[in-house]
């Protein structure tokens, strides 16, 4: 093992003294009111800023009364379902126009968003010599940390780095933007060519090109994608790109502006909550968990036989032994995830081009048992559905993506998003946020060394 990295008995000593200080009672958590997870026991958020950009509804009024119901998912007041529905099935650019619409407030014209486009593509080249400089050395093992790296290196190449005006703000954003999906691909070449002895091939964008398409050119050795594949892509970008502040990454985004730091500060902050497994990283686990089933199920439409292994994920007797079935649930819609159910449709038009008719048969068993399930076995203080991790880890899979590039994916996506609440903070000109926590340590005579 490398010696920088060994966890030595002195170290394994000192780490169980600071488990022991590190731990707070939960029965604490009652006594004083304290929301853990900033969030109540009916999965309502404590409201801690206001925005404008998206709304997630997961709830209506009945007689007086809030009860759930389907969710619905709002970019800047308009419906998701309805943007993408509007989105011609010839168009590969609706990622870039729903971008716009997050920047800008307003949905762009035809010549509005020529415009835009022109500038993203415009942008979309790396510093000379960065990709060899930096992303060819030492290729992490993690694409999000390599994206981290990327994202802080390029401050040394911005001569207006910490600059915060608003005009500036704007430019950096939308460089990294345009710049994520050389980031992250390259990243991953590079990595895999280091560690794994794989060929290096580095295309460079195409100006005509939409985000989704250069995502699948830069990263296949021939260059070659179906219009399907463009457009599920490309829906996939939209679904990710915004999801209201207070996922933990927007959350982050406004929590580490508010302090007045340069935007790859901030944006390198963000990736760092998006890689979490809580967060990002949910849609590699139900692939896995997808993977495990399919080789432990002797038939793959056999209800009953599903619906015993499911039963065997949540007693952590199967896969992981974690106790959950992965891609089920979330922290604030209930009856439905909007993004999944509007997401369904092109994953099965994908999965009938691709072949993959028994595999998305599969999926829907699951996606209908589980929650029956689920509401058996456990004590849920609402109701449960599929979220939109569910359907897009097997979505990438059948694009032939790689696993490490599941995350990174979502960043490229959300990084839109982020800029959108960045420029929030920036023109609102707020107060550095600083949550309250309440000490609950006794407090203790100072004793001299001598004397202990």
């Amino acid at each position: 093992m490398n010696e920088f990295c060994e966890i030595t008995p002195e170290l394994k000593r000192l780490a169980a003294k600071s488990e022991e200080c590190a731990k707070i009672d939960p029965e604490l958590y009652s006594k004083y009111d304290v929301k853990r997870g900033l969030r109540d026991l009916n999965g309502k958020g404590v409201l801690v800023g206001l925005t404008e950009i998206s709304e997630v509804c997961s709830t209506k009024e009945v007689n007086g009364e809030t009860v759930p119901a389907d969710g619905e998912l709002f970019y800047r007041g308009y419906n998701v379902k309805d943007l993408i529905l509007g989105i011609p099935d010839t168009s590969h650019s609706g990622f870039e126009e729903c971008t716009y619409l997050l920047l800008f407030g307003k949905l762009p014209t035809a010549d509005e968003l020529k415009e835009f486009t022109a500038m993203l593509s415009h942008y979309r080249t790396l510093p000379t010599s960065f990709v060899r400089d930096i992303i060819m050395k030492a290729p992490s093992k993690d694409m999000m940390n390599t994206l981290a790296r990327s994202v802080l290196t390029l401050y040394s190449y911005d001569d207006m780095a910490d600059n915060i005006t608003l005009p500036n703000v704007l430019r950096q954003c939308l460089q990294l933007i345009s710049l994520f999906p050389l980031l992250s691909v390259y990243g991953y070449q590079a990595y895999k060519h280091y560690h794994d002895g794989a060929s290096l091939f580095i295309h460079s964008p195409k100006e005509e090109y939409s985000t989704a398409e250069n995502i699948l050119h830069i990263l296949r050795p021939d260059s070659q994608f179906t219009p399907l594949e463009a457009k599920l892509l490309d829906i996939a970008l939209i679904l990710h790109m915004e999801h209201g502040g207070g996922n933990n990454s927007s959350f982050t985004t406004h929590l580490v502006s508010s302090s007045g730091t340069d935007t790859y500060s901030v944006i390198a902050a963000s990736l760092g909550s998006l890689k979490g497994p809580k967060h990002g990283g949910a849609n590699i686990k139900v692939v896995r968990m997808f993977d495990d089933m399919k080789a432990n199920l002797k038939d793959w439409t056999d209800e009953e036989e599903i619906s015993h292994y499911l039963t065997a994920l949540l007693h952590k007797e199967a896969f992981d032994h974690a106790g959950l079935i992965y891609g089920m649930g979330h922290a604030v819609y209930s009856l439905s995830d909007p993004r999944a159910q509007i997401f369904r449709r092109f994953v099965e038009r994908l999965s009938t081009e691709k072949g993959y008719e028994k595999e998305f048969a599969l999926y829907t068993a699951v996606e209908r048992l589980a929650p029956q399930i689920i509401a058996k076995e456990r004590k849920i203080y609402k109701g449960v559905s599929p979220n939109v991790d569910f359907f897009s880890g097997f979505a990438y899979s059948m694009l032939g993506l790689p696993v490490e590039l599941y995350t990174p994916i979502f960043a490229i996506a959300r990084i839109s998003g982020w800029s959108a609440h960045r420029l929030e903070e920036v023109a609102g000109g707020g107060k550095i946020m600083r949550p309250a926590y309440k000490n609950v340590g006794e407090r203790k005579i100072y004793i001299p060394m001598d004397q202990r």
